[in-house]
């Protein structure tokens, strides 16, 4: 029955982001829920992993690099592409630009935990991503915009800490110490995450109700093209690498899914709120597809 529940993670995240879209006043006010949500979601999954994951992820360094050499390439240059192929104007150009040079998002590692990809990977390109982000998400937007964005190191950091690596190494060291105790927990762990993701994603929809309003169907497409371009390219790119499939799928979760909360927050800050709404609609977009994707992986 467990099972059953969280195959239907793709019903379940559109029901709640279609009430959230016709009722979206009751969620408002849940908008710091979000942040505790990631956590425990986060802390679910390091229960399910001990310290050989890691070792293993870092004797194959090759996967990491590939990970962070798409992740960094093709997201970029596919939204530039997309926004030229539906002739954006120029602030919807700069906002899906501005997700495509963002990091990975955090919502990739449940995706790849309900997935059955390979969770220790997609947590240290989370954790790479993010750090290498400081620099390269500015170069690429100057590169490609011609434009400057200061990114908030210190911010980002700490958020990778607070939201992912400590909760992920509590539930690690947890599991390492007790983990026989854990058995009859365990089988309850994937439904506890995506019970919470469903609700970040009803608050998210909630916020933004109001951008996603003003949205035309061009720039829905142009989101969707954009993380479904990314996803495949991922997946792609790793099977040519011959990697196992395990790592094909953590690797076209981690491209397709941008930290899109990042660039909504510097699009506000240092262009237009015309330009966050790709990153708003990303963000929901990306979870919607994300479980999709871990659904029809998760049966197999």
């Amino acid at each position: 029955m467990l099972t059953s529940l969280t195959r239907l993670f793709p019903l379940w995240a559109l029901l709640a982001a279609l009430l959230a879209w016709a009722v979206p006043a009751p969620l408002n006010r849940f908008g710091d829920t979000i942040t505790p949500l990631l956590m425990l979601i986060m802390f679910s999954m390091g229960l399910t992993l001990d310290w050989q994951d890691f070792a293993r992820v870092w004797q194959r360094p090759g996967r990491v690099a590939l990970g962070v050499l798409l992740q960094f390439s093709i997201m970029p240059l596919a939204a530039l592409a997309v926004a030229r192929l539906l002739q954006l104007p120029p602030e919807l150009t700069t906002g899906l630009v501005l997700v495509g040079c963002c990091p990975g998002g955090t919502a990739s590692n449940l995706i790849c935990y309900l997935a059955r990809a390979n969770v220790a990977l997609s947590v240290t390109l989370t954790a790479v991503s993010t750090l290498l982000a400081v620099l390269l998400t500015p170069a690429l937007v100057m590169l490609y915009l011609g434009t400057h964005v200061p990114v908030p190191a210190a911010q980002m950091l700490w958020s990778l800490v607070q939201i992912v690596l400590l909760p992920v190494l509590g539930g690690v060291l947890i599991n390492s110490l007790a983990g026989k105790r854990l058995g009859v927990l365990q089988p309850w762990l994937p439904l506890l995450s995506m019970l919470a993701i469903v609700v970040v994603i009803a608050v998210i929809v909630a916020i933004n109700e109001h951008r996603i309003a003003t949205v035309g169907l061009t720039v829905l497409c142009a989101v969707v093209l954009h993380n479904l371009l990314g996803m495949a390219a991922g997946y792609g790119a790793a099977r040519l690498a011959r990697t196992g499939e395990a790592d094909a799928r953590t690797l076209a979760i981690e491209v397709g899914m941008q930290n899109s909360g990042l660039s909504v927050a510097l699009a506000m800050q240092y262009f237009t709120p015309l330009a966050a709404l790709p990153g708003a609609l990303f963000s929901v977009w990306h979870n919607l597809s994300g479980a999709l994707l871990a659904s029809i992986w998760g049966r197999r």
